[in-house]
């Protein structure tokens, strides 16, 4: 049950039904999708560098795990509105909303990495009541594979999410 993480019953069965038509549209190749080199290292270098800083070995880029952020990043276009809101799969998930410009993969990837500061290693826990669980998911020891996507909405706004595995940010466990 562990890896329910206090979900209900509703909610798993949409979860399972979400990761089964994600992982059947990713497994068909319906999903392919290619990233520059300047895309890729935009979300890797910052992570890697955080991981770095703490002696763990850098996220792999995987594009399976790219090809299932770039699916939900389209469906957070497709609704028109690019909100902050969890695709409930089956992986370790970072996301992120920008207005106003062009917003870039580095951007995303250091705002989660900034996430440091309010995170207190002994306590293991945020502090201030500030968010800290993007970073935790970028450190997560067990992570090895990352794969990341980015999505303009019809308003401009811009959606980035990370997908993570295996999944991090587990109850009562520290990332490192």
């Amino acid at each position: 049950m562990a890896l329910l993480r206090g979900r209900g019953y509703g909610e798993i069965k949409l979860l399972m039904l979400t990761s089964v038509v994600a992982m059947a549209m990713c497994n068909a190749g319906a999903m392919a999708q290619t990233f520059s080199r300047a895309e890729v290292n935009g979300f890797l270098q910052p992570q890697n560098a955080a991981r770095a800083q703490l002696g763990l070995r850098p996220l792999q880029w995987d594009s399976r795990l790219a090809n299932y952020a770039q699916w939900w990043a389209r469906q957070r276009k497709v609704y028109g509105d690019c909100r902050l809101q969890h695709s409930g799969g089956p992986y370790g998930e970072n996301i992120f909303w920008g207005s106003g410009k062009a917003w870039q993969p580095t951007e995303a990837a250091n705002a989660w990495v900034g996430e440091r500061r309010w995170y207190r290693y002994y306590s293991n826990s945020c502090a201030y009541y500030n968010s800290c669980g993007h970073y935790t998911q970028v450190v997560w020891r067990g992570t090895t594979r990352v794969g990341c996507a980015r999505s303009v909405c019809n308003d401009g706004n811009v959606f980035m999410t990370c997908n993570y595995y295996p999944a991090g940010n587990w109850v009562g466990q520290r990332p490192y």
